[in-house]
Order: C-alpha cells, then sequence, then structure tokens
C-alpha cells in the first residue's frame, strides 16, 4: 500500500463558515455538485472526488468554489450515494464497521468516476480535467489519472491508496501531506516517493508541518498553522492545475 485505510481521523475536524456558490444537479443517477467560474466556461475542469463526508459537508463544497473562482469548473460527484460518516462522529459510532460494511469499494465507485468524466468531456465539452482527491478520494484520483480520463491530479493526505495504483498513473501528480498522519505517515510518503521517482510522470510532494490528516479540507482554522497550512495546500494544487491544465 502506498497509503493505508482510512481511520477514526477521516472523519475528524471543523466544520467551516461560508455559503455555498453552486448547486446540486445530477449526472444520470447521481448527486453532483456544480460551480461555475466567472465565465462560465467549461473548457478547464476539475472532479473533486470527497473523503468518507461526501458532497454534503459544507467545507467540500466552499473548496468547489474556490476551484470554480480561479477559473476552473468543478463538480463534485457523491461517490457514497448519502451514505457517509458524520463529522466528528459520537463516540459510539462504529467507523470501523462502517469502512467494512458500507464503504463502497471500486466496483460501486468507478462507475460513478467513469459516468461523471464521460459526461464532462462529452456533453459539456470538457477539454482538459483534473482530479482532487481528498483522503478516500485521492484512490481514484490515481485509478483515473489515465489518457482521455483525468489529465492532472492532485491529492491531499491521501487513503487505501495501492501500490499498484500509484505505479500506474500517466499524468502529473501532486501531493500535499501531514506531518502527523497515521493514514499516509513517512514511511508510506518515502514509499510513494521511491515510486514516483521511477516513473516518467512530473511530481510534487509538499510536506506540511503542525498538521494532521484532513487539514487541506477539516482544518481549524482558528489555529494559524493549520489555516496556513490549508491555504498553501489548496494553492499548490490551483498552482499544479495551472501548469498543467491551462495549456
Amino acid at each position: 500500500m502506498a497509503s493505508n485505510p482510512p481511520g477514526r481521523c477521516c472523519a475528524i475536524g471543523v466544520k467551516h463558515e461560508g455559503e455555498a456558490q453552486g448547486e446540486i444537479k445530477k449526472i444520470g443517477d447521481v448527486r453532483t455538485y456544480f460551480s461555475y467560474p466567472e465565465n462560465k466556461s467549461t473548457q478547464n475542469a476539475i472532479v473533486i472526488f470527497t473523503d468518507i463526508l461526501g458532497i454534503d459537508f459544507i467545507n467540500v463544497q466552499l473548496v468547489a468554489d474556490q476551484f470554480a473562482a480561479n477559473g476552473y469548473f468543478t463538480v463534485v460527484p457523491d461517490l457514497f450515494n448519502g451514505n457517509v460518516v458524520p463529522v466528528n462522529p459520537p463516540a459510539d459510532f462504529d467507523l470501523m464497521k462502517w469502512v467494512q460494511t458500507e464503504m463502497p469499494h471500486p466496483p460501486k465507485v468507478d462507475p460513478i468516476v467513469e459516468a461523471t468524466i464521460r459526461h464532462l468531456r462529452g456533453e459539456l465539452g470538457v477539454k482538459r480535467l483534473g482530479g482532487v482527491g481528498y483522503c478516500f478520494g485521492g484512490k481514484y484520483v490515481c485509478r483515473w489519472l489515465k489518457e482521455g480520463k483525468l489529465d492532472v491530479g492532485y491529492t491531499a493526505h491521501p487513503s487505501f491508496v495501492s501500490t499498484e495504483e500509484l505505479e500506474g498513473i500517466k499524468g502529473p501528480l501532486s501531493i500535499a501531506a501531514a506531518e502527523t498522519d497515521q493514514i499516509f505517515p513517512a514511511e508510506k510518503r518515502r514509499e510513494s516517493e521511491d515510486i514516483l521517482q521511477k516513473m516518467n510522470v512530473p511530481y510534487q510532494m509538499n510536506l506540511f508541518s503542525d498538521v494532521e490528516h484532513g487539514f487541506a479540507v477539516r482544518a481549524d482554522l482558528s489555529k494559524k498553522p493549520a489555516k496556513f497550512a490549508k491555504e498553501q495546500a489548496f494553492l499548490q494544487a490551483v498552482a499544479w492545475f495551472d501548469e498543467y491544465i491551462k495549456q
């Protein structure tokens, strides 16, 4: 494994303040959050694969709106069909049971990803497509970073990524990592770096101190180091997409 399976830290975080600017629509039968750039262009687009909190968590909607504000048509498909984990679940919530019995795996998620990409590249006319994966979603950035699918990838604190999935990417990949992260700890970061060094694709890995797993989307913004790291991880993603999507 290039990163470990999810744990309780994948559902811990702070709900951010703000009002979403996008809207929930459907791609086929899948609820999807849409956020458009000011010029309404869909030529350059980003699809966000969420953590286990899903698309209705305001934080990911605000992140999608931020990408849109930077010129990228952004969509966030519901990979879980609404069956998500609540933020900061109560002590009696059995997360590991949810992971083992309820969490969707590739046979359920891959068709959603495929349908989303097909809709974007077909009906909506997307020319260049980036993938963003937070935690659980990082796996699907790696799985779909292929010719004709995702052109560019970015993931923050990924989980559930297999060695084979990372070895199989065919496009540029940027990774934002937390200093304290049992899902993507130092040994997994080094393993991932060793894999990427042997591959003929551009890559980047930034490590942020004083933050934990989930910081790029669920950071406590009242803490200066966490706020700084979250903002820098987002700017990392935008700079990466500006380099490899806006051609």
